[in-house]
């Protein structure tokens, strides 16, 4: 199943173009490059849903956190972020 996972986006690269910008996003200690296109707001520090390599929204730290351990409990976590994330 291809669901949003949220994660703190803790780099963003610099780009000339919006439509390239890219960053790297921490799922507890897993980081992914991200395309970060759909969330012109975004900056180091917020977290974000990431569904298929891009983030597609800006949520709060509390959802962000509420939405992982969901994940993590029905395992959901170990198949959209592989078999590293060992959570």
């Amino acid at each position: 199943m291809c669901l949003a996972i949220p994660g703190k986006l803790v780099t963003i690269a610099t780009q000339h173009d919006e439509v390239f910008k890219k960053g790297k996003v921490s799922f507890e200690g897993i980081l992914r490059e991200v395309n970060l296109s759909m969330v012109p707001e975004a900056k180091e520090g917020d977290y974000v849903l990431v569904h298929v390599g891009v983030a597609i929204s800006v949520v709060d730290e509390e959802e962000a956190q509420k939405t992982f351990e969901y994940l993590k409990m029905i395992g959901e976590v170990d198949e959209e972020l592989g078999e590293e994330s060992g959570v």
